[in-house]
């Protein structure tokens, strides 16, 4: 950040790229964290998870313009609560695509995780066609409801207040993982079911459901990170799962494996990097989180918080 603030040189400037990108690291963490709990907890690499973000965003753009005379309106209540329920259709319909995902593609590779990359893959590829025939190949624009344009202004400093909205999303989606895998029972039970399954069958509890519950939870994380990331473009195209997948892959791997508080530093890393190099060179914005990526790995090749570090 301090070679990024020399850069840049003015600290107005600097102070504004670097809320916009922990912001933006928010949105990037929601997508991601579904991606993260699914391997941390059950072992599966799914490649597929872009399909559930297109998902989400559809379902959300879907009921943005059959709602869209009140999504517009002046009155704030009246535009967050369409909101809400697109972002309860993102995260239901996500969900349930999850479910059919997990029984008809997952199950089949649990433990090996080559067919689960093949697998997953090629359900990423299917399910972006099925998308294509149900919404088309077109762009589709979303609306960003006035209670959310704009910007507000702290001591010359602006901030846009869909990011303050996108922060406060990705902060609530982070304590309530913190709170669900280590203050309930069902969180305790499935910590407990990836360490030691048979026990936790001897018990009376079934495994096998609760890391199916992970998986779609995973999913639907996904749905909702699609709705913030669709709202934060604005824009849709059928590709934005794949799109995102990369960006996913790349916080994951620098946060560590498995490790959702990782996963969230890495998220804000790449946010802010990209906020960063797009302001002092937009040509290798493409490139800064590779970049980040391959400097990170050479000085802790297991990312920077890997879930085994938790112990």
């Amino acid at each position: 950040m301090g070679c990024a603030y020399l850069a840049i040189g003015n600290p107005i400037a600097w102070l504004t790229l670097t809320i916009a990108g922990v912001a933006m690291g928010m949105i990037i963490f929601t997508i991601a964290s579904g991606m993260t709990i699914v391997f941390g907890l059950m072992d599966v690499l799914n490649f597929g998870q872009g399909v559930f973000i297109t998902i989400g965003a559809y379902l959300s753009a879907t009921v943005f313009a059959a709602l869209s005379g009140h999504l517009v309106s002046p009155d704030p209540g009246e535009a967050g609560l369409v909101i809400l329920l697109a972002i309860a259709a993102a995260v239901v319909g996500a969900g349930l695509s999850g479910l059919i995902f997990e029984r008809l593609l997952v199950e089949p590779v649990y433990g090996d995780h080559l067919m689960q990359i093949l697998v997953t893959t090629g359900g990423l590829i299917v399910g972006e066609e099925i998308i294509k025939i149900i919404w088309g190949v077109q762009q589709v624009n979303v609306t960003l409801p006035p209670f959310l344009s704009g910007a507000v202004v702290i001591a010359d400093v602006a901030i846009e207040r869909y990011r303050i909205f996108a922060f406060m999303v990705g902060a609530l989606v982070f304590l309530s993982q913190y709170l669900v895998f280590t203050r309930t029972k069902t969180g305790l039970l499935i910590r407990a079911g990836v360490h030691d399954r048979e026990m936790v069958e001897a018990l009376g509890y079934g495994v096998r459901r609760l890391f199916v519950a992970t998986f779609v939870a995973g999913c639907a994380l996904a749905g909702l990170g699609g709705v913030m990331w669709g709202l934060y473009q604005q824009t849709l195209v059928p590709q934005i799962g794949s799109q995102m997948n990369v960006l996913v892959f790349i916080v994951i791997i620098i946060g560590g494996l498995g490790s959702t508080g990782g996963a969230l530093l890495g998220a804000i890393l790449v946010g802010v990097c990209a906020n960063y190099a797009s302001f002092i060179e937009p040509k290798v914005a493409l490139f800064s989180n590779i970049a980040l990526m391959t400097m990170i790995l050479l000085w802790r090749p297991n990312g920077l918080y890997p879930a085994s570090a938790r112990s």
